[in-house]
């Protein structure tokens, strides 16, 4: 089950910057305190608004059972407006404790008998909901309640006697902490009193003042554990997810690449797996970069293999020639002197044999090496005319033809002449008769082609003219090297070099790059 719901997700994976994952995780991870802290403000609110709602509730029931009591009957309005919650502990001002009330003994023998009635009630209410409960007259003098005298001086009491409901925050300085954490708490210490007018015939008869300290954070916090349990849970369940988006972002991306650099570095492997679709965008271009690179190494450490080997099987010949004279030599000091000139001729030709090869290897490290030289520009008619000139001199014929308004190349001229050279002096040995060069503008570049009436690369040689040390005329003194020291020359300057198929002679392609402007 989870494999499928795996490849769901690698599917639908977003491309995430590392940038992007590590601000997602320390903005969530920074905003925790502030959502806990927020989170507490918020349910202590919503306890001291519970508390406020009851106490609107036992007020408009008492205050409708007190109306219906009132001597005469009272009629009660058929439809309430709905009261919503007014406290804020951000926001309400925190009044003094409720202060004592100023002595008034006066009180109508009308309110005495309906306080009479009323008084089993509000006791009963008082017992259950634990709220104290105080009724008062017309003039805020206080019929049922803690002491004789009048709450009329208090602000909630003025505003029910005015016919409007009142709910306002006090404190309470009987207040002694009961729980360890209750200093969390900013309600703990404060009472909501709630004044509720009793309203007969639109007219007011009196107060029902009620007052209670909200329910405790920590008390509200043990109630609603299940629920704070499972918004913890989904806490730690986001924080282990974006543990899983850093890993799979780039933790094991990274650990991944790690072993395949060490798998690359002991030559076990050249070759690293594709990023994984859940890797930061940087990590899956590194990757990209890396494997270039592996196999880059992986290419030039087969080219150093191969040509290692044929170095040594080319200076392998020629030095046992010269072992094998020289032995022979040694062991036969009487030799005739015909056989003796005979080997010294071949210990010569050995030895001229291993200086080409010397030199020629030497050439190709340059050009391996070689790097382009930004401020190249070579009029390439005037290096074509000069590499013309040099072996008319010497009666080869060569034939020119080039484009008018030639740019100039980016390369050096020393490079163009050494390249065209090769590929004519190549065609001469061969047993061309002519060769003809023509430059002329493709694009952006510029395309020389070299084409001899020779007698043209055998089918099964083609393929293999630019590996080193391959060549058709060993016997002749050929090295193999000029064609790959070419290739490199031209390359290092952002030039390539091919064989055209031609059924007559050998034609080369040498592509350069024009100089920009």
């Amino acid at each position: 089950m989870i494999e499928p719901f795996k490849r769901v997700v690698r599917r639908h994976w977003p491309r995430l910057r590392l940038r992007t994952i590590l601000l997602l995780t320390f903005t969530f991870v920074a905003a925790l305190p502030g959502f806990g802290a927020l989170f507490l403000r918020v349910y202590e609110n919503a306890l001291v608004r519970q508390t406020e709602a009851e106490l609107v509730a036992q007020g408009s029931a008492l205050a409708a059972i007190a109306a219906v009591e009132w001597p005469g009957g009272g009629a009660l309005p058929v439809r309430a407006p709905p009261e919503l919650g007014s406290i804020d502990l951000s926001l309400t001002p925190i009044l003094p404790e409720r202060p004592d009330p100023l002595p008034d003994p006066s009180a109508g023998s009308e309110d005495a008998g309906w306080s009479a009635k009323l008084a089993p009630v509000l006791r009963q209410t008082a017992r259950t909901t634990r709220a104290s409960i105080a009724l008062l007259d017309r003039g805020g003098r206080i019929l049922i309640g803690p002491a004789p005298g009048s709450w009329a001086m208090l602000p909630e009491v003025r505003a029910a006697l005015a016919g409007r409901p009142a709910t306002v925050l006090r404190r309470n300085d009987a207040y002694r902490q009961h729980y360890p954490l209750e200093w969390l708490s900013r309600a703990s210490d404060l009472r909501i009193h709630h004044a509720r007018p009793v309203l007969v015939g639109g007219k007011v008869v009196g107060v029902i003042l009620l007052a209670r300290t909200p329910r405790a954070l920590v008390t509200g916090l043990m109630a609603d554990g299940g629920k704070i349990a499972i918004g913890i849970v989904l806490i730690f369940a986001t924080l282990v997810a974006l543990s899983g988006l850093l890993s799979r972002g780039i933790v094991r991306p990274v650990e991944a690449l790690g072993a395949a650099t060490r798998a690359v570095a002991s030559g076990k492997g050249g070759t690293v797996d594709p990023p994984p679709t859940t890797a930061a965008v940087e990590i899956q271009a590194l990757y990209r970069d890396f494997a270039t690179m592996a196999e880059a190494i992986e290419r030039r450490s087969r080219y150093v293999r191969d040509f290692a080997h044929a170095v040594s099987h080319e200076f392998k010949t020629p030095l046992a020639g010269i072992g094998g004279a020289i032995e022979l030599l040694q062991d036969h000091p009487d030799m005739a002197a015909a056989d003796r000139a005979r080997f010294l001729s071949n210990i010569a030709a050995d030895a001229v044999r291993l200086h080409q090869l010397t030199s020629r290897l030497l050439d190709l490290a340059r050009a391996d090496m070689a790097a382009a030289d930004a401020g190249a520009a070579t009029d390439l008619a005037g290096a074509l005319r000069r590499v013309a000139d040099a072996h008319r001199a010497s009666g080869f014929a060569i034939a020119l033809q080039i484009a008018p308004n030639l740019p100039p190349a980016a390369i050096p001229a020393v490079a163009v002449e050494a390249v065209v050279t090769a590929l004519v002096e190549n065609s001469r040995q061969a047993g061309a008769g002519s060769v003809s060069l023509a430059a002329a503008r493709e694009g952006a570049r510029i395309v020389l082609t070299v084409a001899d009436d020779g007698p043209g690369i055998p089918t099964g040689d083609r393929g293999r003219i630019f590996e080193p040390f391959f060549t058709a005329r060993r016997a002749q003194g050929g090295t193999g090297l000029g064609l790959p020291i070419a290739r490199s020359l031209l390359q290092a300057h952002g030039g390539a070099i091919d064989l055209v198929d031609t059924t007559e002679g050998a034609t080369f392609r040498v592509t350069l790059e024009a100089v920009a402007g």
